[in-house]
């Protein structure tokens, strides 16, 4: 069992200040003692917010804290088998009317593929993956 932090989770703790160690425990305090991951394509989220940042200041903490985030996380790599994941549930979702943004389709193909769930405060892209747990922090 294991869980896949979206880059929602990641921002929304560093722009209330919290540290690192304090992101975890929340965590844990919500499923209990899991391995927590990123996804490449997660990673990819938080490091363009690094350079999105107008400010240098603003940019060079962003940049700290994916650096501390990454030394207690692995990166789950986006695959082959990821990739034809996804497209099957692209095209059978979007033969269905649903269209669920790429990004967030290709991390919650991630963490199925290794059996994990998705952390997030973006349950309404998350929510159309079919058989992905979503777990709200």
């Amino acid at each position: 069992m294991g869980l896949i932090l979206d880059s929602s989770v990641v921002i929304a703790a560093e722009r209330r200040g919290d540290t690192v160690a304090q992101l975890f425990r929340q965590i844990v305090s919500v499923v209990g003692d899991q391995r927590v991951a990123l996804s490449a394509v997660g990673l990819t989220e938080l490091v363009h917010a690094i350079w999105r940042a107008q400010a240098p200041l603003v940019r060079d903490r962003r940049q700290q804290y994916i650096d501390d985030l990454l030394i207690e996380v692995e990166v789950v790599p986006y695959t082959k088998a990821t990739a034809l994941l996804a497209g099957k549930i692209d095209g059978e979702q979007s033969s269905r009317g649903v269209i669920i943004p790429s990004v967030d389709l290709l991390i919650g193909a991630t963490a199925l593929e290794h059996g994990y769930s998705v952390a997030t405060m973006n349950v309404r892209h998350f929510r159309l993956i079919p058989e992905l747990t979503i777990i709200t922090l």
